[in-house]
């Protein structure tokens, strides 16, 4: 795992935070602490105005790494990976300054937890989003889903298993643009320059307004939701359908 932290060159206040977990950035317990720490210490420095999210590889995120969780006779893993999620996810949320997530490739499971707690998402053309939760005996994450769709196609986009294109979130306005791949990085360090143009303080305030006016504590309700991921996992259900991908009843 490698999580970065990087100035680029003629962004200033920007820092650009970039996970590379090969093959598919799917995070062990670990990652998921090691993310928010990044994230949290980016946003703290007192030159930073705008942190951008990035991802190396074949896609952005493909959430929890299953295989983790398949190797733990018990329950520890996934308790881990409820609160490294829930840890990198509050992380994002509540960085003192705006973050942008720059998107590519997959965005599943936490990926969404991630970008649906970003302030700005830019995405490339071959970027997908999903949720597919119920076909790993999981639940989760339909908290930062919803601030992503209306209300009806997260449920859809829940109970299917389905991911919706870049093209799509841009439709629903929580996307800001789209744009071939090789120019990701640099939209995203297009908008975060505009916003760290402006002025620091003020921003850290705004930053901090935005979250007080939420309508939904993404926090209390994505924590509640993982407690029925525990009961799925207790009851032998979450086992079952994660052998399988969710192919058997």
């Amino acid at each position: 795992m490698s999580v970065s932290t990087t100035s680029p060159a003629g962004a200033d206040g920007v820092r650009v935070v970039t996970v590379d977990h090969p093959p598919v950035n799917a995070l062990p317990v670990s990652c998921w602490y090691e993310l928010a720490d990044a994230v949290r210490s980016a946003g703290r420095e007192p030159g930073t105005r705008c942190v951008v999210l990035a991802a190396a590889g074949r896609g952005f995120n493909a959430g929890v790494d299953i295989k983790e969780l398949r190797r733990d006779p018990g329950h520890d893993a996934l308790i881990g990976a409820n609160r490294g999620c829930a840890e990198a996810f509050s992380a994002v949320y509540a960085c003192e300054v705006p973050v942008v997530a720059a998107v590519h490739g997959f965005c599943l499971g936490g990926g969404v937890g991630l970008v649906g707690n970003a302030d700005a998402i830019v995405a490339s053309e071959d970027a997908v989003f999903g949720l597919p939760e119920l076909d790993r005996g999981a639940l989760g994450a339909a908290t930062h889903l919803a601030r992503l769709v209306p209300q009806h196609l997260m449920r859809t986009l829940y109970y299917t298993s389905r991911t919706v294109t870049a093209a799509e979130l841009l439709s629903h306005g929580s996307v800001w643009r789209v744009v071939p791949a090789p120019e990701l990085m640099g939209a995203a360090l297009e908008l975060a320059n505009e916003i760290a143009a402006k002025d620091g303080h003020l921003l850290r305030l705004a930053k901090a307004a935005l979250n007080g006016i939420d309508p939904v504590d993404v926090r209390r309700s994505y924590r509640f939701e993982q407690g029925f991921t525990f009961e799925a996992n207790l009851a032998g259900t979450a086992a079952r359908v994660r052998d399988t991908f969710g192919k058997e009843a």
